[in-house]
């Protein structure tokens, strides 16, 4: 079964096609490996040697990798399953196949060994320029050339044999010749891939001690921890979210979120998956319930350092908002008005954008009737809202900034507190004036 090379598109009409991973467990115990059965024709349908995709596995599981070229077997030690192989094929198609201008895998690589770069260029669109990556994988590229890979995949072991034997016999002829050149050519390729066999296989023998072990496996979580950067920032946002959701989660499961040592981790996880916006929506599904009154108090700091000066947070937390009283209506949709007093006292949310929310009924977090009934409740503390910036505005232009000492400060406070008594008087004394102009 064929599936397309970018998952990413889903026509069934996509003219790139790949055949599905097709791998097979073998052995037991320590010797238990990974057979990718099909690799040569998957590598073939990518325009990639077949030594490049089983490195890159070998790199992202931690595991040892081998190429039998006679028979054409390419091995993972370890048992992983088919799916978790393909999904991982995915992240190399991205980095090493599809085009960055096109998306399109007519993309061929080229090696300067001279200037130690892996370059790529599309004959669909005709982009040409530098692969940048930090993945372990660029390494062995650089030591194994596409072109020597590909002399060695597209050889035949018979051709291999009768070069053999070629050179014991010591054959003179013009086809002996060249048949003696290709195969120099040939040694000359499995040498470099022998020699990283060879590195494979002392890095396995190293692994059986207890010490070895500890070193390899630090390297590993060191370099993981770069290739997960480059890796989570090309998945999806949804993905991308996910992550970020469980270790909120995990977090929220272990009574850390209160610390502030968490917080930042917290915060700093979601700057990295660039999702910090839209993290206040995860933050609400994960940590309010029906005692979101409670829980927004305990939770305040946490979630100051995501919406603080951040309207657009404050939307998503809103929209988390509207979801947990959607999830609990009975206990929480009378108190509307209330929780969105507390969270504004809070100031979590901020009066500009509680207005604004109010004034448009949105079916994307929750269903639209439900939406109208979060409006129609919070309509009176959105009033109040209104009301107060319109008296606030009021004050602001009778406002008169002055400088003064301490003795002038008292005695305009005295005449301000007189101020609304002469407006009265003033009042009275107009209203006198008009009942006498009547009476005459």
């Amino acid at each position: 079964m064929s599936v397309n090379i970018n998952r990413n598109v889903s026509d069934v009409f996509y003219r790139y096609k790949m055949p599905r991973i097709v791998a097979k467990v073998e052995g037991k115990g320590n010797g238990i490996k990974t057979v990718i059965v099909n690799m040569p024709e998957i590598a073939k349908a990518l325009g990639r040697p077949p030594t490049y995709p089983t490195k890159y596995f070998g790199c992202e599981l931690g595991a040892q990798t081998q190429f039998d070229f006679k028979n054409e077997r390419f091995i993972i030690n370890g048992s992983h399953d088919a799916s978790k192989l393909q999904d991982l094929l995915d992240g190399f198609i991205r980095k090493f196949v599809l085009c960055p201008e096109c998306d399109n895998p007519e993309t061929d690589l080229l090696v300067s060994l001279k200037r130690n770069t892996i370059s790529q260029s599309c004959k669909a669109c005709g982009y040409h320029g530098v692969l940048k990556s930090s993945h372990k994988l660029m390494t062995f590229i650089l030591k194994n050339p596409p072109n020597s890979e590909r002399a060695i995949q597209s050889s035949s072991t018979n051709d291999g044999k009768r070069s053999k034997r070629s050179k014991r016999n010591g054959e003179s002829n013009g086809n002996g010749n060249q048949e003696n050149q290709g195969d120099m050519t040939l040694e000359s390729s499995a040498m470099e891939n022998n020699e990283g066999s060879e590195d494979d296989q002392t890095e396995w023998a190293i692994d059986v001690t207890e010490e070895a072990i500890k070193a390899r496996m630090q390297d590993l979580s060191d370099g993981v921890k770069n290739m997960t950067i480059t890796d989570d920032l090309d998945k999806s946002e949804k993905e991308r979210m996910d992550i970020f959701y469980n270790m909120v989660k995990a977090k929220r499961d272990s009574r850390l979120l209160e610390n502030a040592q968490t917080q930042k981790e917290i915060l700093n996880e979601a700057e990295r998956l660039e999702i910090k916006t839209k993290a206040p929506l995860i933050l609400a599904e994960l940590l309010f319930d029906q005692n979101i009154l409670t829980q927004a108090k305990k939770y305040r700091t946490l979630f100051l350092r995501f919406i603080l000066n951040d309207k657009k947070a404050q939307k998503y937390l809103i929209g988390g908002l509207e979801q947990v009283i959607a999830l609990h209506t009975d206990k929480l949709m009378s108190k509307v008005p209330g929780l969105l007093k507390v969270l504004y006292d809070m100031d979590i949310l901020g009066e500009e954008c509680i207005i604004e929310w109010s004034e448009k009924v949105s079916k994307k977090y929750v269903a639209r009737e439900i939406s109208q009934e979060i409006h129609d409740k919070a309509a009176p503390f959105v009033k109040w809202l209104k009301e107060a910036e319109s008296e606030d505005s009021e004050n602001e232009d009778d406002n008169i900034e002055i400088e003064y000492n301490d003795r002038a400060q008292i005695q305009l406070t005295v005449m301000s507190q007189q101020k609304p008594v002469l407006k009265q008087a003033e009042k009275d004394d107009d209203g006198q004036d008009h009942v006498d102009i009547d009476a005459i």
